[in-house]
């Protein structure tokens, strides 16, 4: 009872004119950036940062949330429409969003894409709100060499999970794990596959790979098969066309449900973040959804999936930065440093010092969450007549976004050539029918797995012993032997059944 009338007062306090503004304007920007490829929640948050220093630390706050949560709905319409990705989280939902957007069901996705983010939000604020101190606690007994582990079983699994042949998907990832190699090593400063080129020695930035692969590559895709292109649907797309009947609501509800659990728990996890989240939570459903075999060419439960997990991931990041003072990702990394600006001090305290900060806050979340909502399906019909334009139009408007975005990174022609590679990459990838997935999955969380390995070895003093030091590693040591033999015993099993159905035929 008394979490429940301190978090009444946070709402009030949340709807105060100066408060409600902060998180009508937050949203309104973070869906805007979060819909341009290459912005992202961290550089739009680190943007708006010092222009808030003079306002009211509640409102300041809840203005920089409302941004950081309403870019996970803004990724999605980008993803979905024109295949580019507005931030990393939203690569997962490209891979079942574009195709549904080809197949002229471009409202159907994103109206499933806005209300699976609504779910994912509201579990997460639920759970920040009941368990969000305890959430983080069992967070914290996630020690380096056990988010070692979890990499490691993120990268052994989505190799063959999204794609259909393991051995293709394990290629995939062994390149990601490659391109990721390549700049200075992190420990040591010693340049690694830069082939002396200064610019190769920061690394390859994800920004112009994502848009190349994702967004340069479809152009060169649309070039060469403009005749596939041509069947998209042109007529008009309503509201009332996008809602979803009883069974598409049966289908991703308890999807979001499901994965709003997953991404929670990933977004109190340090340093996990909404991406890895996504990532993730699309693994698990393409494993256990009983329409897996639809995911990755235009099923609604895959865009249901990432978007309801990268929001959870994004609400549930503020559970380890409110309660222990520990970011969980570069977002909340940046929000910490404000709260301290403001003189702030996140941590066990800060719940009982501050506590209208902190419930003022929670509170906006439950108000923002039903806004982006709103706002996210008002814009339906607006954003989605991108599919009723012409690929003779749409070629040169989608290049001159994924050039201006490329390049507007870090003002650098050089990201330009790299989204160029990139693109022929995919579009090579494509041809070998070589998932595109497995390869951004790998490149994203390489850098990560390198991290914990490194500490995890500073920590034992070089010892391999710390990796099976506690039950947490066992358990994902474990899971990990269980993926790796999965496709050996899918195979086994498929064989031993075309045998007995042969002997049944010919019996």
């Amino acid at each position: 009872m008394e979490t429940l009338a301190l978090l009444m007062e946070g709402i009030a306090i949340s709807l105060t004119p100066e408060n409600l503004l902060a998180c009508l304007v937050g949203g309104l920007l973070g869906m805007c950036l979060g819909s341009m490829p290459g912005v992202g929640s961290l550089a739009g948050v680190s943007l708006l940062l010092p222009l808030t220093f003079k306002m009211n630390p509640t409102a300041a706050i809840i203005m920089l949330a409302a941004l950081y949560y309403s870019t996970m709905y803004g990724g999605c319409f980008s993803a979905i429409l024109v295949n580019i990705p507005g931030d990393s989280p939203a690569i997962m939902t490209a891979l079942d969003g574009y195709p549904l957007a080809r197949q002229g069901k471009a409202g159907k996705a994103l109206f499933s894409a806005n209300l699976a983010s609504w779910v994912g939000g509201a579990i997460g604020i639920l759970a920040l709100t009941l368990i969000g101190p305890l959430a983080a606690k069992f967070g914290l007994k996630f020690g380096s060499p056990d988010l070692a582990w979890l990499i490691i079983l993120a990268l052994t699994s989505i190799g063959w999970i999204i794609g259909d042949s393991p051995s293709r998907g394990l290629l995939a990832t062994a390149l990601g794990i490659m391109v990721a190699s390549i700049g200075l090593d992190a420990a040591l400063g010693l340049p690694r596959f830069s082939f002396d080129n200064v610019y190769l020695f920061s690394g390859i930035n994800m920004v112009p790979m994502v848009i190349g692969m994702f967004g340069f590559g479809q152009v060169i895709d649309m070039v060469v098969n403009r005749d596939n292109f041509k069947k998209m649907k042109t007529e008009r797309i309503t509201i009332k066309e996008s809602l979803l009947n009883k069974e598409e609501l049966k289908r991703i509800l308890p999807v979001s449900l499901r994965q709003s659990g997953v991404g929670t728990f990933i977004g109190v996890l340090p340093g996990a973040g909404a991406t890895m989240s996504a990532f993730l939570s699309y693994i698990i459903e393409k494993r256990i959804n009983k329409n897996r075999d639809l995911m990755g060419s235009g099923a609604i439960e895959g865009v249901a999936a990432s978007e309801s997990s990268n929001n959870a991931a994004a609400i549930g990041a503020f559970a380890p930065l409110l309660s222990l003072g520990i970011p969980g990702g570069g977002t909340t990394a940046v929000l910490l440093g404000g709260l301290m600006m403001w003189g702030l001090q996140p941590g066990p305290m800060l719940f009982q010092t501050n506590p209208d900060f902190v419930w003022g806050l929670i509170g906006s979340m439950y108000i923002g969450n039903v806004v982006c909502l709103l706002i996210s399906i008002a814009f339906i019909p607006f954003l989605a007549n991108i599919v009723r334009i012409p690929t003779g139009y749409m070629i040169p408007c989608i290049t001159a976004v994924c050039v201006m975005g490329t390049f507007s990174t870090n003002n650098s022609m050089f990201d330009v050539y790299v989204m160029i590679v990139f693109a022929a990459i995919a579009y090579i990838l494509k041809q070998a029918k070589i998932p595109s997935a497995p390869l951004l999955l790998a490149y994203v969380l390489t850098p990560m797995l390198e991290m914990y390995l490194r500490q995890s070895f500073d920590m034992s003093g070089g010892s391999l012993g710390i990796f099976v030091s506690s039950p947490i590693s066992i358990v994902l040591i474990l899971l990990i032997f269980v993926f790796c033999l999965a496709p050996v015993m899918i195979n086994t099993l498929k064989k031993k059944n075309n045998i007995e159905g042969n002997v049944i035929d010919e019996g």
